[in-house]
């Protein structure tokens, strides 16, 4: 499974600065364009795993665990 989003990225001076329109609240920031780009996958990784626990909590022992992949 490939997993793409898209990061925006902006000059703000000496910094670089990304951002993923796809998940809100996931910045990155860096020196070098690719900085940023690693510190906005590190924050998309962070959210999209915080946000998959907090979807588990409380579900009914009854109910049916899965895995769906997006081609």
């Amino acid at each position: 499974m490939r997993n793409q989003f898209t990061a925006i990225i902006e000059r703000d001076g000496d910094w670089h600065i990304a951002y993923c329109p796809e998940i809100p609240g996931a910045n990155g920031q860096g020196k070098t364009k690719d900085k940023a780009l690693r510190s906005l996958a590190g924050a998309i990784a962070l959210i999209l795993e915080d946000r998959r626990k907090d979807a588990l909590r409380g579900l009914p022992p009854d109910a049916i665990r899965g895995t769906v992949k997006i081609k």
